[in-house]
């Protein structure tokens, strides 16, 4: 985790918020995605654990009132990702194309998904888990796919003396010394400063 990371949830809320009236902040969105393909390329979910501004929103500030509660199993699996991801980018792209280029026009599109997904992540953070959104985020999934064995965890079980405190920092409740490979792991790094044995490193 960067120190910059508890910070970046003001930007989601600046862009669903401000965006209404000012679509090109909308732009913002673009930018976002531009930058979680490249670095998933080199070192997978890197970007949802250290510059996701959604993430970080759920992480510092809807954390405060989750129930936190474990994250359903079945948000994880293919069945429930892939539609969403499909109906969430034909979504976007349906109504890009109905914008007929207007530079404007197509803001407000990225301003109503930020909206839109912004929503679903709250309601799920409080739900649920904070990161409960980022188990089914289209984002996430596509970084899981194209960049899940980059940058893997690597876990030392001599060094480890079975504390859990990897386990518990885990934001996304995987298990961490058990997750090596797992394209769920958004490389946050909270396992590896919990760790006080020095079991878990990138």
């Amino acid at each position: 985790m960067l120190k910059i990371t508890p910070y970046l949830g003001a930007t989601v809320l600046i862009v669903s918020i401000a965006g209404v009236f000012y679509p090109l902040l909308g732009y913002f969105l673009p930018l976002v995605f531009a930058t979680l393909t490249i670095t998933c390329l080199f070192r997978g979910r890197w970007f949802c654990g250290n510059l996701c501004p959604r993430g970080s929103l759920n992480d510092f500030w809807i954390s405060k009132i989750s129930l936190k509660r474990k994250i359903p199993k079945i948000f994880k699996t293919p069945l429930v990702r892939a539609p969403i991801f499909v109906a969430l980018m034909a979504f976007m792209t349906y109504r890009i194309i109905q914008t007929n280029g207007v530079i404007e026009a197509m803001g407000m599109v990225f301003v109503t998904m930020c909206i839109v997904t912004t929503a679903a992540a709250i309601l799920l953070g409080v739900a649920f888990s904070p990161r409960a959104w980022c188990t089914l985020c289209p984002m996430g999934s596509l970084q899981a796919v194209v960049g899940g064995g980059k940058k893997t965890l690597s876990f030392d079980s001599i060094k480890c003396i079975d504390c859990n405190l990897c386990n518990i920092a885990c934001p996304m409740q995987l298990k961490a010394n058990r997750c090596e490979n797992d394209p769920d792991c958004i490389r946050c790094g909270r396992c590896v400063s919990s760790c006080p044995a020095g079991a878990l490193r990138f």
